[in-house]
């Protein structure tokens, strides 16, 4: 991460408005003293900028505009300030109408970047890589036809811990626990515990439940068998491999963090109530 005040601006174009707040976001971080570049895309980035001269990213767009975002950000340790201009926006918690607040706070050193657990995944055919990578909210091994159930052998530290036939595996940290992972029944975590959560899609036994581990334990997932489904693996929403009987994926917590630009106190909270609905029962 460079030391400099130079920022590096990931804007959506596939979101309304991107290109204009874009701009209003460069305007009032250059008031503040910083270099700033947009790097306006759709869907994927063509050219790669050189990542290592900024030290800050500001997301422009949703969610998912964030995880690409920390698929660079997070090696290089480069701090990232999400700003929401989707629907939902559970992890990009800052809007246009208040990001400057936490932004301002954060140039003061009266706000710490919150610091996020990551995943890297390997996926082996014998010797073989057919992908390295590293993700923020899940990675998850799934049947490529959503009419058929694969089996798949789950092994943590080393040791088999059973066999599952299901729709797939989802294997999340606390920060995507409330993507994939609550959809498919798994439970919601606190963002900044150091835990993973294990979860089977739509088993095929009702005693196939979610597990939450603690972060330091490694997770090895064997394709025991496809039929005719296939399988696919899928990192932070995209497919990243075609897998096969035998193929093995392995998936550690990774040597870096994340680091998000978000408001403190009970953001967390605050969104599962108001973006969730978890506010208990007024009658209770």
């Amino acid at each position: 991460m460079s030391e400099s005040k130079s920022t590096l601006i990931f804007a959506n174009l596939n979101k309304d408005d991107a290109g204009h707040a874009a701009q209003i976001v460069q305007a009032e971080l250059e008031q503040n003293g910083w270099h700033t570049e947009i790097l306006a895309f759709r869907g994927s980035i063509s050219e790669y900028p050189d990542f290592d001269r900024y030290s800050l990213i500001v997301s422009l767009g949703g969610d998912g505009t964030l995880l690409y975002a920390a698929r660079f950000a997070g090696p290089r340790g480069i701090p990232i300030l999400p700003i929401n201009l989707g629907t939902l926006g559970f992890i990009a918690a800052n809007r246009m109408e208040t990001w400057a607040v936490t932004f301002e706070h954060w140039q003061k050193g009266a706000l710490d970047p919150s610091r996020r657990l990551m995943l890297q995944s390997y996926a082996y055919r014998g010797k073989k890589i057919l992908h390295k990578g590293i993700a923020l909210n899940d990675i998850v091994v799934s049947s490529e036809s959503g009419a058929r159930m694969i089996r798949m052998c789950l092994s943590i530290n080393r040791e088999c811990f059973g066999y599952y036939r299901a729709d797939g595996l989802i294997v999340s940290t606390p920060t995507g626990s409330t993507a994939y992972n609550l959809a498919a029944g798994g439970p919601a975590l606190h963002p900044e515990i150091s835990a993973l959560i294990i979860n089977p899609i739509c088993p095929f036994t009702l005693a196939s439940r979610p597990l939450v581990i603690p972060a330091s334990n490694c997770i090895d997932i064997e394709i025991d068998e496809t039929k005719k489904a296939g399988a696919l693996l899928i990192s932070d929403g995209h497919i990243v491999a075609n897998l096969e009987k035998g193929d093995v994926i392995r998936i550690r917590k990774y040597e870096k963090s994340a680091f998000l630009i978000v408001p403190s106190g009970n953001a967390f909270f605050s969104a599962l109530r108001t973006k969730l609905g978890w506010s208990g029962d007024n009658d209770a």
